[in-house]
């Protein structure tokens, strides 16, 4: 951790005699202060008592000073800056009590014997309340001029700058890294959220890098909020792994993948639920993400890893392959490696009921499963509407079967991620290009909370914001960077560095070594080397074409028992004709082979007659004629849906009603 460390909050030089000086010179003036003005409002009174008395018009004057006084009250109130109702009272009567004080003796002139008693009684008094009051707000000074509590220092300047008054900060910890607080907010005017949204501009007041302070919700109070102030600049250059933190223990026992941003570690349990994980080409959501999350987990004795990238075969998950219980590269092995975990999930939750459990835990006997996809929308583009909606239903049950999926991807909008899996998913975001990017990766209290993960892009590889039930409050709005596997002398991303020691701890680790349950065994493909994919894998099936009715016809019957064993035939044997019954009469049409330039057509000839018809938008559903009587399957019209809406043939996608939208006679 060294070299990482920045002093973060300011402290007081006493590098000369005249600052030092100038400091108590400007504490000795502030409480000096009420007793001038006191003086000042006494000699002003008895000006005005000469000025304005005559027997005439005393009774006006009086009248008209009297209003005069009222409307400084009013103002006073309304512009008193007191974080409290005591200071605002303080502030508002002291006005008041002055003024009345300087009319009566405007009547009744400064020698009457109970008015000059009342003004030096009354004046010593209310300089004293302000002497006392000045020495609370100093408070954060001590005798020798050091700041002891450096969030009210910092936090109370930017916060009245950034227009958010009548909120007070007070220091719960501070280390060499960070400053923690709880802010009190304007009760009933105030919530967390309002301070949230005003982050950027508390920290242009203090003169902060962008994101150094963190502002989160108090479960337990609505009038405050808790903050964190750090450095952001620690995060700007990668950070060394340092190794798996708890190896041989529970994949229920947290992860390290990285470092927060007040550099203290990202502790991760992914047990229980999916995650998402999105970030643009160049941010680190491979490395960043899969390799921290994954070199983790492989140590861990009660977990299996089963992956899947069909766009990038092994150039991503390749270096971890033989501490991997089963990785597919071929759109053939994927569909496989899908439907038999899926076949498996009602076996498995039978089993945790028989042990009166409703979801895995520690020492159950099942062995957990990390479900991983990279470039997922390429694995589910590559699915049948029915193997599309196994996934589905997998990914809805095998939470509670003791089993998560990681879905990775650029960007999880509504033509790369089924609505449905993206409402099951924490969120794990990397840089992104823009605003409308990082709404797809963030969370929605991400998103409130102004998480900011365009200002990265991938100039940071490895930064991310992480929101998962597991976290500690207040992390998911807290930046972190995950580790980096290999950097050079200069400081900076070594890929074969990297590389290689990925190799070498997954060799450490191999998956073949590790005692799975029976179900977990029969469904792995272990790797017979340190290199998995190797290149006769190529030679798979990665036909699109094939049904899946009629897969693995074979291996069907060689697992199914006989029905009747004492039925036996040989070759030479008659096979009778069978009954075939009446035939039908109707037929229904073949189904229609046709070229791209058809498939786009026929789409078109639908959106317009939907259009004809009255139809301004349109769902999904409303094509289900196409796929019916065609041979065009419902992961093409989504690509060509999404490039008409490109081509401003069609306006958008309305993600609340699930809708696209004709703003015109749909042509091109």
């Amino acid at each position: 951790m060294a070299g990482r460390s920045k002093e973060l909050v300011p402290v007081q030089e006493e590098s000369s005699l005249a600052k030092v000086t100038a400091r108590e010179v400007s504490k000795l003036v502030s409480l000096a202060t009420p007793w001038v003005v006191g003086a000042f409002g006494y000699g002003l009174a008895v000006a005005l008592h000469f000025i304005l008395y005559s027997p005439d018009t005393i009774a006006g004057w009086s009248s008209f000073t009297t209003m005069c006084v009222l409307v400084l009250t009013g103002v006073t109130y309304g512009q008193s800056h007191a974080r409290g109702h005591w200071g605002k009272a303080h502030t508002t009567l002291s006005t008041f009590l002055a003024g009345m004080w300087t009319v009566c003796v405007v009547i009744s002139g400064p020698g009457h014997p109970i008015l000059w008693r009342l003004g030096v009684v009354g004046g010593i008094t209310m300089a004293l309340t302000w002497n006392i009051r000045t020495v609370i707000r100093i408070k954060g000074w001590d005798q020798s001029g050091a700041i002891t509590d450096p969030l009210s220092f910092l936090f109370n300047q930017g916060a009245e700058k950034a227009g958010m008054r009548n909120v007070e900060a007070r220091t719960t910890k501070a280390t060499a890294h960070k400053v923690e607080g709880v802010v009190q907010l304007d009760e009933g005017r105030q919530v967390a959220e309002d301070l949230q949204k005003k982050v950027a501009y508390v920290e242009s007041g203090i003169g902060l890098p962008p994101g150094s302070i963190v502002a989160s919700i108090d479960p337990d109070d609505a009038s405050k909020a808790k903050v964190v102030i750090s450095d952001a600049r620690v995060m700007k250059h990668p950070i060394l792994w340092e190794g798996p933190s708890r190896p041989g223990l529970s994949i229920a026992d947290p992860l390290r993948i990285g470092l927060w941003q007040d550099l203290d570690e990202i502790e991760y349990v992914f047990v229980g639920h999916h995650l998402q994980v999105m970030g643009q080409s160049g941010a680190g959501k491979s490395i960043g993400g899969a390799w921290n999350i994954l070199a983790e987990v492989v140590t861990r004795y009660d977990v299996a890893v089963f992956a899947g990238d069909i766009t990038k075969g092994s150039q991503t998950l390749g270096a971890l392959g033989v501490a991997l219980h089963r990785f597919e590269t071929t759109k053939a092995g994927v569909k496989d490696m899908i439907r038999e975990l899926q076949s498996k999930v009602k076996e498995r939750t039978d089993y945790l009921a028989s042990k009166n459990l409703t979801k895995w835990k520690k020492g159950c006997g099942l062995t957990y499963w990390l479900i991983w996809f990279e470039e997922f929308p390429d694995i589910f583009d590559c699915l049948s509407d029915k193997e599309q909606e196994l996934f589905l239903s997998m990914l809805k049950a095998i939470r509670s079967a003791g089993g998560t999926i990681v879905l990775s991807l650029q960007r999880s909008d509504f033509t790369q991620m089924p609505t449905l899996a993206r409402g099951q998913l924490a969120k794990m975001c990397f840089g992104v290009e823009s605003p409308g990017d990082a709404s797809f990766g963030l969370s929605e209290r991400q998103q409130d909370a102004e998480c900011r993960p365009e200002i990265w892009s991938n100039g940071q590889p490895g930064m991310i914001y992480l929101d998962a039930p597991t976290l500690a409050e207040g992390r998911f709005a807290m930046p972190g960077r995950t580790y980096a596997w290999g950097i050079d002398s200069k400081g900076e991303f070594d890929d074969e560095a990297a590389v290689e020691a990925m190799r070498a701890h997954a060799a450490e680790w191999p998956a073949a070594a590790k005692p799975v349950d029976a179900t977990t065994a029969a469904l792995s493909r272990l790797s017979a080397g340190t290199a998995l994919a190797a290149p006769t894998a190529v030679l798979e099936s990665d036909s699109d074409d094939e049904d899946e009715e009629v897969k693995n016809v074979s291996a069907e019957y060689l697992e199914t028992d006989d029905p009747d064993p004492e039925v036996t035939a040989t070759l030479d044997d008659e096979i009778p004709d069978l009954e075939e019954g009446d035939p039908p009469m109707t037929f229904s049409e073949p189904e229609q082979a046709m070229t791209t330039e058809e498939r786009g057509a026929a789409l078109l000839a639908r959106l317009q007659e939907m259009w004809d018809g009255g139809a301004r938008s349109f769902s999904s559903g409303d094509l289900k004629p196409l796929w019916e009587s065609t041979d065009m399957s419902r992961a093409w019209v989504q690509k060509a849906l999404k490039k008409l809406v490109d081509e401003n043939v069609l306006e958008g996608y309305d993600e609340e009603a699930q809708r696209y939208l004709m703003p015109d006679w749909p042509a091109v």
